[in-house]
């Protein structure tokens, strides 16, 4: 139901209520009324010429049929398109979406108690205000969601209300209120596909990786195409599978045909390429997603790094001061800041940063916890003290994502508590997902607790994994692996075995070496034989004799005969 003209994807805002715009419904089946029958004049002119048009005929009919102007079905909308969108589970077009907006806005004021269309406004302001980072739609979402629940309850059916309530809880970063309304949906509606990538979002940002998993082959099953393709291809990725994650994101690309969902996909591509250390395939995925979406913001941003990563500096700045006016968001903000820090602009640094607080400032105000990228701000550029605060903070709320842990391994380090700092740097890595500046921080804490084998290897897979990952960490990151140096001749590649010794000779038994010391003796005392040997008498043993065999047996061929 089309009731608002599209907006422009530019366009700052959605539609606000309106209470003094009438709600006007469209025309139903005009094109349904067959024409008046022609007249008898207009047959006959038709007779005379129908040989010398039918060619012509003819050809007009094929451009009508090429050009869908003949009586095909009606071009949907921006509503419908929006529509159909949300129930394939693919994003809509900003554009779209401020339409939907507009049109169910409308519809309430007239139907205050239709449950439905209040959680599908509601669920729209949530996607609006995480698109366009507008934050104040939040407390619009939240109220509106409520209202849908009011009309009727989640446990009489209106359990999209709660999956609403589950993705505000998501972009307000409450993993756990979000897990619990995702969990009670599917408690009550284990088919209902939608409560499915809520709970992904929310399993991931508690860092429960096999829920986030179980959770994500379920969305599958229910949901083929796209979205579960996007899914699959975003867990493969965050395990560090990136041939997996690469293929899946590529069959994803493929197979979209929305706009909004095509720049989706590329702007993926477009991540997994930078985090390859690929900066040339990151800008052509990001350009593309523009090309094909003007309004994915997002790929302004990913474009920015990865210019900075080709020295394309100029380039960067510009596209990072468009994203950050488009999509005002406090990563960006940091992310300029930096770039400006390592090019000695110290001043526009710092009014970055003032940005970054300003921003951070108001998304509080508005139910939305920064405190991880406000701990990452301070333990680099601000109070590491006070980034180990915030990070506990989000420790104890269950907030245990690989991105948590690097970031409190880090601000420990940072607050002079390497040995601590440690733990939780080894856990970010251990999740198996390819992150330079997880490697990048754990190198470093090793290298402070004189680990130094261990902290080369990491600062190697830092550099190697994405040379130019940060324009301030990354020259550090070499310095680092230079002061380090190569490894001492003789590790673990070189060692070989050491040789076997020589085998020891048995023990002969203590018997045997009495009677093998008394034929020695035997023979250096027995005198050299004569050619004919008399028969006398053998003397009685000698006293050395006796001495050596002691009170053995006497030696095999007995006494010596003399002459």
């Amino acid at each position: 139901m089309d009731v608002m003209p599209q907006q422009d994807p530019e366009s700052g805002r959605p539609p606000e209520p309106s209470p003094q715009d009438p709600y006007v419904m469209p025309a139903e089946g005009a094109t349904a009324v067959p024409p008046p029958p022609p007249t008898l004049r207009t047959t006959l002119r038709r007779a005379a010429f129908g040989a010398v048009a039918a060619g012509v005929l003819l050809a007009g009919a094929l451009v009508a049929v090429e050009d869908g102007e003949g009586d095909g079905p009606k071009e949907p909308g921006p509503v419908e398109r929006a529509e159909a969108a949300t129930t394939a589970g693919s994003p809509a077009s900003l554009s779209d979406l401020t339409a939907l907006i507009g049109d169910r806005q409308k519809w309430v004021e007239t139907h205050p108690e239709d449950a439905p269309s209040l959680a599908t406004l509601g669920t729209a302001y949530v996607e609006w205000a995480r698109r366009s980072a507008d934050t104040a739609y939040y407390a619009r979402a939240e109220e509106t969601l409520k209202r849908s629940l009011e009309a009727r309850a989640g446990e009489r059916g209106n359990g999209e209300a709660w999956v609403g309530l589950a993705a505000l809880a998501n972009a307000r970063h409450d993993f756990l209120a979000a897990k619990r309304w995702g969990e009670t949906v599917k408690k009550q509606q284990p088919k209902a596909w939608s409560v499915y990538p809520v709970l992904i979002d929310a399993y991931t940002g508690l860092g429960d990786q096999k829920a986030a998993t179980a959770a994500t082959e379920k969305f599958g099953e229910l949901r083929k195409g796209v979205p579960a393709l996007a899914r699959t291809a975003e867990l493969y990725r965050g395990q560090g599978w990136r041939e997996d994650a690469l293929a899946t994101a590529r069959e994803a690309a493929d197979r979209a045909t929305q706009p909004a969902e095509k720049a989706e996909a590329l702007h993926r591509l477009g991540e997994l390429a930078w985090e390859r250390g690929e900066p040339e395939e990151a800008v052509a995925q990001f350009d593309a997603a523009l090309r094909t979406d003007a309004g994915h913001h997002a790929s302004l941003a990913g474009r920015a790094r990865a210019l900075v990563a080709l020295e394309r500096t100029d380039e960067a700045l510009a596209a990072y001061q468009s994203a950050l006016e488009k999509l005002p968001r406090p990563e960006y903000a940091l992310e300029l800041g930096e770039l400006y820090e390592s090019l000695g602009l110290d001043g526009d640094a710092r009014t970055q940063y003032a940005g970054l607080r300003e921003m951070a400032a108001g998304a509080k105000r508005a139910g939305v916890d920064e405190s991880l990228l406000l701990a990452r701000f301070e333990a680099d550029h601000g109070d590491p003290d006070e980034a180990v605060e915030l990070l506990r903070g989000q420790w104890r709320k269950q907030h245990r994502s690989a991105a948590v842990a690097d970031a409190l391994g880090w601000a420990l380090h940072r607050a002079g508590k390497s040995e601590e700092g440690l733990e939780y740097a080894e856990q970010a890595v251990g999740t198996g997902v390819r992150n330079a500046s997880y490697a990048y921080h754990l190198g470093m804490i090793q290298r402070e607790l004189e680990d130094y084998g261990p902290a080369r290897r990491n600062l190697e897979q830092a550099v190697r994994t994405n040379p130019a990952f940060s324009p301030l960490a990354a020259p550090l990151a070499r310095q680092a692996l230079e002061a380090l140096g190569e490894p001492p001749p003789g590790g673990p590649g070189d060692m070989q075995p050491p040789p076997a010794p020589e085998p020891k000779p048995e023990p002969k038994p203590r018997r045997e070496a009495e009677r093998e010391t008394e034929r020695e003796a035997e023979r250096e005392t027995k005198p050299e034989a004569p050619a004919a040997p008399s028969k006398a008498p053998a003397p009685a043993p000698t006293a050395s004799k006796e001495a050596a065999a002691g009170s053995a047996a006497p030696a095999e061929g007995g006494a010596s005969k003399s002459p």
